[in-house]
């Protein structure tokens, strides 16, 4: 391993971290515009009742197979070419593909466009969270990946508040332009030196070969994705289905969006927390695991209001501070690899986890028809296994803190 290079910043306020950071920003709002608007969006289409339920689920299991066949895409990329290289094209892909959906009149154009969506924004936290990494010394570099991921969380945020505000046409054209708007200030942005300065031969960068070559290698990438899982069980599946559970439960007065919002607003504030405590305690582990204990408990208590039918409006803030971790954890993931496969990795966990709600759909569904449960039950019997295997791994993975990421695979 060599020592990080001399020119490595030591204050995360510099152009690299905050256009990635920005970039995150535009990156959360427009995946969650499309949660934000698409009831809206397809009402206006003409599609109602169960059609307009299946329709929108298609569209965003549509949206994140493109994220995943993107995060794939782009991570190879990203390890052979440059991580600079991928942004370029990443943020001009989902810029164009958002500002078309402005204009849409077509359920068929409508997936289209929301898979071309996937494929751009699968590029932009993975290969952000890389040059940051790469561009900072060992000891301060989890203060540049707590700025950009606390940035993320508040283009959540924005999504969510701007559903209340803006037309669903509007708020995809902004989303469009502000994306140009950041190729503009990518243009400044460097290459990481340490990918400049590694010597290693094109075959051996961004290989999946490489990746699956190594039964300790794939295990390790497992328990990152496992390690993220939660996030989006909570967001993607307790949040999302508020209204149902509020149904279910004879909870009056619920509003999905109040919920969004205060489940973003936690992850902002996690984020920010997490991150800094990591970097105080030195230890990426000891916080991933301690805010995922916190996760459990606030689940815990979530589902003890929905049974005895009271407000989900504390409960989503405390979970979504106790998923706040997500800054620890794409440092941790970005530090467990070597530079010639970094951002193939980093981009397809953040994307497998995202994507990770379209299999845990069917599978509380399956655990509901088997069991003979209701929803809640079924999305609690999920919520053990899946918090479970996330501090399983987290506890079985190295302390990676203070680590060169100076080093490949072989």
């Amino acid at each position: 391993m060599s020592a990080a290079p001399a020119n490595a910043y030591r204050s995360p306020f510099n152009i690299t971290v905050l256009v990635a950071g920005i970039g995150f920003f535009i990156d959360a709002f427009d995946l969650f515009l499309f949660n934000v608007y698409r009831i809206p969006s397809l009402k206006d289409l003409g599609l109602t009742g169960s059609e307009l339920t299946h329709t929108g689920e298609r569209l965003l299991s549509i949206q994140m197979a493109g994220m995943m066949l993107g995060g794939i895409i782009t991570g190879i990329y990203a390890d052979k070419k440059g991580r600079v290289a991928v942004l370029y094209g990443s943020i001009l892909l989902y810029s164009l593909a958002n500002f078309a959906n402005a204009f849409v009149h077509d359920v068929n154009v409508y997936a289209i466009i929301r898979f071309l969506a996937g494929v751009g924004l699968a590029g932009e936290l993975g290969a952000g969270i890389t040059l940051v990494s790469e561009s900072m010394t060992a000891e301060h570099r989890g203060y540049g990946t707590i700025l950009v991921a606390t940035l993320g969380a508040l283009g959540a945020v924005t999504a969510g508040l701007i559903g209340d505000v803006l037309p669903w046409r509007y708020a995809f054209m902004a989303a469009g332009i502000a994306g140009g708007i950041l190729l503009l200030l990518r243009l400044r942005s460097y290459e990481s030196h340490m990918f400049h300065a590694s010597a290693i031969p094109a075959g051996r960068r961004g290989s999946l070969v490489l990746l699956v070559s190594s039964p300790k290698r794939v295990l390790k990438y497992v328990a990152c994705i496992l390690m993220g899982v939660p996030i989006w069980y909570s967001v993607g599946l307790l949040i999302t289905l508020s209204p149902e559970i509020a149904r279910e439960h004879h909870i009056d007065g619920l509003k999905l969006s109040t919920c969004f919002i205060l489940f973003q607003t936690g992850i902002t504030c996690g984020d920010l927390l997490s991150g800094v405590l990591s970097q105080l305690a030195r230890s990426r582990k000891k916080i991933l695991i301690a805010f995922m204990g916190l996760g459990v408990g606030a689940t815990i208590y979530h589902f003890m209001r929905i049974h005895n039918g009271l407000s989900l409006g504390i409960t989503s803030l405390l979970m979504g501070l106790g998923c706040g971790y997500l800054s620890v954890f794409v440092t941790a993931t970005a530090e467990h690899f070597g530079i010639n496969l970094r951002v193939t990795v980093t981009a397809t966990v953040t994307n497998f986890m995202r994507g990770a709600v379209v299999l845990l759909i069917p599978l509380h569904q399956g655990i509901e028809r088997a069991f003979g449960l209701d929803l809640t039950g079924g999305l609690a019997i999920t919520g053990c296994i899946v918090w479970a295997l996330a501090i399983v791994a987290a506890a079985l993975l190295p302390e990676t803190y203070g680590r060169s990421l100076a080093f490949t695979e072989e």
